[in-house]
């Protein structure tokens, strides 16, 4: 509780005398596309702020953050990695982001920035698999130590709690990725794809969904698309709701209304996507499918699950 108070504080004393209805946002996003715009309406939703938006592929190859300036907002909402990357040097006005995946390796601890990740928490992730796949003992997974290692050492830290043991190989450029995948074949239960730009090339996803196919060992991943090419399950984020909770902490920065942590937190819910046909392939006796009754798709199940 003191370490919220404190954060909240600090906002308040470095942007104070703000009020919603004469507040200015400034949104910015690199393109249109459907996630992005589902969380803004969920933005819009609870945060009664005039909201200005820019869009950076239409703006001609004109200064974004020379744009803000003139704008003079009181707060800027960064949407997707590229353009928290493009904004975190500003320094005057609060900054909440959403839509990042792994942002811990943008930031540098920049005390005006807070935000959404849309990193799973690992112990979430786990317990999803675990409903699906309850005899899971060992999982493998590659990592770049210079982008997720704090991924990584949360992911060991659950593992441990639940009797897992994970097996963690490090990986410094993609085309490693291959023969240490292969070399888990005979140690692992299911394999882990981390959001890991090292890691993740469309080279390696092939390879890391025959693997999967081929060996009939379980593939978690971290979102749908890859669901829908052949992984077994996908624990992602809802963007709407997501947008919910940056313009909750929009109002808790802006407006003082103290009672949550505005800092750096994670999607508050998980929505988990899960291939029928694979899990067929697998035998696996899914009983997420059952609770979701008819409406089931026979590809892909998806149940949205609130963090607690």
């Amino acid at each position: 509780m003191i370490k919220r108070f404190l954060a909240i504080s600090l906002f308040l004393l470095l942007f104070p005398g703000l009020s919603e209805a004469g507040s200015q946002i400034v949104a910015i996003q690199s393109n249109r596309v459907k996630p992005y715009e589902d969380a803004i309406k969920g933005f819009q939703g609870v945060c009664n702020a005039s909201i200005k938006r820019i869009v950076i592929s239409e703006l001609g190859g004109r200064d974004v953050v020379g744009k803000i300036s003139e704008i003079r907002p009181d707060m800027v909402l960064a949407i997707g990695k590229d353009t928290l990357s493009l904004v975190k040097g500003i320094k005057t006005i609060p900054i909440v982001y959403l839509m990042v995946l792994n942002p811990q390796s943008i930031l540098s601890g920049e005390g005006n920035i807070a935000g959404v990740s849309m990193n799973i928490p690992p112990e979430r992730q786990l317990m999803a698999l675990l409903d699906a796949l309850p005899t899971t003992r060992n999982i493998g997974l590659l990592y770049d130590p210079k982008r997720t290692s704090y991924l990584v050492r949360k992911a060991q830290d659950s593992a441990r709690k639940m009797g897992i043991t994970l097996i963690a190989k490090e990986v410094h450029i993609s085309r490693e990725a291959p023969s240490l995948i292969m070399d888990m074949k005979e140690k692992i239960d299911v394999f882990w794809m981390l959001p890991d730009i090292t890691v993740i090339t469309p080279e390696t996803v092939k390879y890391m969904l025959l693997f999967s196919f081929e060996n009939n060992i379980p593939l978690l991943t971290f979102s749908e698309k890859y669901v829908e090419a052949g992984a077994f399950m996908s624990t992602g984020i809802d963007a709407f709701d997501m947008g919910t909770q940056a313009g909750e902490m929009a109002k808790e920065i802006l407006f003082g209304r103290g009672g949550k942590d505005v800092q750096h937190v994670y999607a508050r819910k998980v929505v988990i996507s899960t291939n029928l046909m694979i899990a067929r392939k697998l035998g696996v006796n899914l009983n997420i499918a059952m609770s979701l009754g008819a409406g089931s798709s026979e590809k892909i199940i998806r149940e949205a699950r609130m963090l607690n």
